[in-house]
């Protein structure tokens, strides 16, 4: 988060701010350089290079604003979360089970 907020400061250079930005958006991608299925290979890019470049990006940016966005991220983080929502995404959930168990039960035909 707090690359990604580095990523948008205008205090910040532009290939840095760039690097940020697509590492950020890599790092929370679903589509990997290395895909996962592949044995040992799969996870390289999450274990080595994604952090690597996360390490160079950070000796990129002032240390005093990698601090602040440090923070800032920290402070988004601690936001309260919506229970109206978690509530509404919980009952679709609870909905979409019945109405796909209602479908599949087997009911009994009788014939005239």
């Amino acid at each position: 988060m707090a690359l990604w907020l580095a990523g948008r400061d205008p205090r910040i250079p532009l290939l840095v701010k760039t690097l940020a930005v697509l590492v950020a958006g890599y790092a929370l991608s679903p589509i990997d350089l290395i895909p996962d299925f592949i044995p040992v290979l799969g996870y390289l890019d999450e274990v080595l290079l994604l952090p690597l470049a996360i390490a160079g990006i950070v000796r990129l940016i002032d240390p005093a604003l990698w601090a602040e966005h440090r923070l800032a991220a920290g402070a988004l983080l601690e936001r309260p979360a919506s229970r109206v929502a978690a509530v509404l995404i919980v009952s679709v959930w609870i909905c979409s089970t019945a109405l796909l168990a209602w479908w599949l039960w087997p009911r009994s035909s009788a014939a005239p």
